[in-house]
């Protein structure tokens, strides 16, 4: 996926939302993709220097930028039309719908790789975030990921004695 995306002329998001074990995910790349400008950037660096990285990512001088989800939040990189999003399965529906709107900012095809661990068997919550994901590709779909989510997860108990926070407090 990705030499196929570079190869084309676009460029990858690598999530791993582990920091210990993002620069060793990182140098496998490296050493699998030594043509390639693989870079890391995540929430605990350096503010100055998450920037340089992204600008250089936005500029098109790195093909792979391995990060967390700190990309989420995002800036917009039409030339960046692949993302690939490891443990996927650690991630709630608006995460990945959030990440998945990072890229396909362009006139050209994207693809969004949702990768579990090997062996790893999908709940049935797991499973229907994924169709989801899969059934809301349309602009504007935000809602339906959001209602999905209440569907998957319940709406919770808004007056009831299992509510917590302040709403537990009001009368009815």
């Amino acid at each position: 996926a990705i030499v196929f995306e570079v190869e084309r002329g676009g460029q990858v998001y690598f999530v791993n939302n582990n920091i210990s074990s993002i620069y060793a995910l990182a140098s496998r790349l490296k050493s699998s993709l030594p043509q390639m400008n693989i870079q890391t950037i995540h929430g605990q660096e350096n503010v100055h220097k998450i920037e340089k990285q992204m600008s250089e990512f936005v500029s098109g001088n790195i093909d792979v930028l391995v990060c967390t989800s700190i990309i989420e939040v995002g800036i917009d990189v039409p030339n960046a039309n692949c993302i690939i999003i490891n443990n996927a399965q650690m991630f709630g529906l608006a995460q990945l719908y959030q990440m998945r709107g990072r890229v396909g900012r362009s006139s050209r095809q994207a693809h969004a790789y949702l990768l579990i661990p090997k062996g790893h068997h999908p709940s049935q919550p797991l499973l229907s975030r994924f169709k989801s994901l899969l059934e809301n590709t349309r602009l504007g779909s935000g809602y339906n990921i959001s209602q999905s989510d209440l569907e998957i997860r319940g709406g919770g108990s808004l007056f009831g004695y299992r509510q917590s926070g302040g709403s537990a407090a009001v009368g009815y």
